[in-house]
């Protein structure tokens, strides 16, 4: 980590972040009770959320755009264009404006993919691969710890001084992110050529992925463990009422000992990554974060609490090495589709998971979902320890072949 933070690209780029991610966890909490405010419906509200997720959905066809462009003018852009819609909002005064507060939701979200892919292609031009550990845990690190306060920031400013206020600030921090970007150092590289098949240049990512033995592994992997993780969703409501016998703002407490276990994921991955490769990173993660959520039938906070830090910790492992994998196994003129198709094939299990597990709590017991989740999750992470981890530079080429 002192090699990375000696760079003044990466300590500007985190700094940077650092804005713009506080600024995105302070208003997506927002928009969520804005709508709630707006309709006095939970309904309406969790459907900010839903629009939120739908711009994965698209993704290839940013990744298209993020291969194509130069990366720094293309982040600097977004992050202008986002700062403006967010001034959109000052215009959502009452029920009848909610269409508009949705329209910028959608638009935040898929800013924020085609800015995601950007910053990935961009780490992998500006960092050595031996540091691209350092610096996805650096960034997984820096989004946990905001996590645990930007939400309470964001709702306060909401409660004091309205949700436009929040969106301006909002907007302040890309703006002031944008600023970082154009005082960063940073040597663009060659970006993808045109070629005259559009479904074919778009589907790029996913046909990478598919055909690279390790991303395609760990894609199976942890994609069949996203298919249950999202019933976590809706148990947690379950396990605080009727395990722990505490009121729903308990969750808040849960919520930051995952954020603690997940800032210390954020910063032991890459280190732990060198050692056991990214394959078994990712599979130690998902026991991890398998165990910690089995704990749970167990319902007292001495034993809950610490295996809410158990699951941050897991899940942040997985995450590092996944996009570490990612980067380090495809070519540099693909590095927006690649994380593109993986944000898409991923969101879709993960939305779907969420769905069900809403649907099963009211039709069985929270504890059957919860041995569900260990055991697939037990299977997930057995697959991916039989797994061989072979060097990165012997499989980019027969893949592409």
């Amino acid at each position: 980590m002192r090699a990375l933070l000696a760079r003044r690209d990466v300590r500007l780029l985190l700094a940077g972040q650092t804005l713009s991610m506080f600024g995105d966890w302070a208003m997506i909490i927002v928009l969520g009770i804005w709508a709630k405010v707006l309709t006095g419906s939970n309904a309406q509200a969790g459907l900010v959320f839903f629009v939120f997720a739908l711009a994965g959905l698209i993704a290839p066809i940013g990744g298209l755009v993020v291969d194509r462009l130069r990366k720094r003018p293309l982040m600097i852009a977004t992050h202008l264009a986002l700062a403006a819609v967010m001034c959109l909002l000052l215009l959502v005064h009452d029920r009848g404006d909610l269409w508009l507060l949705y329209t910028v939701t959608a638009l935040y979200g898929l800013g924020g993919d085609l800015f995601g892919a950007a910053r990935s292609a961009m780490l992998k031009a500006m960092l050595p691969d031996e540091l691209l550990g350092e610096a996805n845990g650096a960034l997984q690190s820096v989004r946990e710890g905001l996590r645990l306060v930007a939400p309470l920031a964001g709702a306060g400013i909401y409660a004091a001084f309205g949700g436009s206020a929040v969106a301006l600030v909002d907007a302040a921090t890309f703006v002031l992110s944008a600023a970082t970007l154009v005082a960063l150092p940073f040597v663009e590289p060659p970006t993808a050529p045109k070629e005259h098949h559009f479904l074919r240049e778009i589907s790029a990512g996913v046909r990478h992925i598919a055909l690279t033995r390790v991303l395609r592994e760990l894609t199976t992997g942890v994609g069949a463990a996203l298919l249950v993780a999202g019933f976590s969703e809706t148990i947690i409501f379950a396990i605080t009422s009727d395990g722990l016998h505490r009121s729903p703002s308990f969750i808040g407490v849960l919520g930051t000992f995952q954020g603690i276990g997940s800032i210390l994921g954020g910063i032991t991955a890459a280190r732990l990554m060198r050692t056991v490769g990214e394959l078994r990173l990712a599979a130690i993660g998902l026991t991890l974060f398998g165990v910690g959520d089995a704990l749970w039938l167990i319902p007292r906070l001495g034993v809950v609490l610490p295996a809410m830090a158990v699951a941050g910790v897991g899940i942040v492992w997985a995450i590092v090495a996944l996009a570490t994998a990612y980067q380090r196994r495809s070519p540099t003129d693909m590095q927006g589709r690649v994380a593109a198709a993986s944000n898409m094939l991923f969101s879709v299990p993960q939305t779907i998971s969420i769905a069900v597990g809403a649907a099963l709590v009211t039709l069985i017991d929270y504890r059957i979902e919860i041995v569900a989740m260990a055991c697939v999750f037990a299977v997930a992470s057995v697959y991916l320890l039989t797994r061989r981890d072979d060097e990165r530079a012997a499989e980019i080429e027969p893949a592409l072949a």
